[in-house]
């Protein structure tokens, strides 16, 4: 078995049809919200990644196929002063579960994190995937605190 961990080009068709089938498949799955990623985003998801210069994305590939991908934008740390990495997205086709893929992306993502200066990873994980966190926990993430006392912060959102 061949696996190849690439930076991904999403000029490259190649990348680019990885990227559309590997997150319509994690959009697809419970960890992902059971919906397909509706045309529009298949068609323009790589062109609009490209223009973001803080958008970039680790594709694995296991005997030439598509079968990981880890997408992250660039961030700010203000407490730090620092830059920072926010890794909005970990998907492992499930043919290729259990073979230590996503702990390999998300290594080359530190990696790339410590060549731009960053002074920390940001992720976030559903509280029911307890998969993922042992896999998280296993590379050293923690859930975010500042105070004990505080507790742990929340992901939060708002649809516009």
């Amino acid at each position: 078995m061949n696996i190849e961990l690439k930076l991904a080009d999403f000029s490259k068709p190649e990348h680019a049809q990885a990227l559309v089938a590997l997150l319509d498949e994690y959009a697809r799955d419970p960890m992902g919200g059971e919906e397909a990623l509706p045309e529009s985003v298949k068609r323009d998801l790589p062109s609009s990644l490209q223009s973001l210069p803080h958008a970039f994305s680790v594709l694995c590939f296991v005997d030439q196929s598509p079968a990981g991908l880890v997408n992250c934008f660039e961030g700010f740390s203000t407490f730090k002063c620092e830059p920072i990495i926010n890794i909005h997205d970990v998907a492992v086709s499930k043919k290729f579960r259990g073979l230590g893929l996503s702990k390999k992306m998300m290594l080359m993502v530190e990696e790339i994190a410590k060549d731009k200066g960053c002074c920390k990873i940001t992720l976030e994980v559903l509280e029911g995937n307890k998969v993922a966190q042992s896999a998280y926990k296993s590379l050293g993430y923690t859930g975010y605190q500042l105070e004990e006392s505080m507790g742990e912060a929340r992901f939060w959102q708002k649809y516009l």
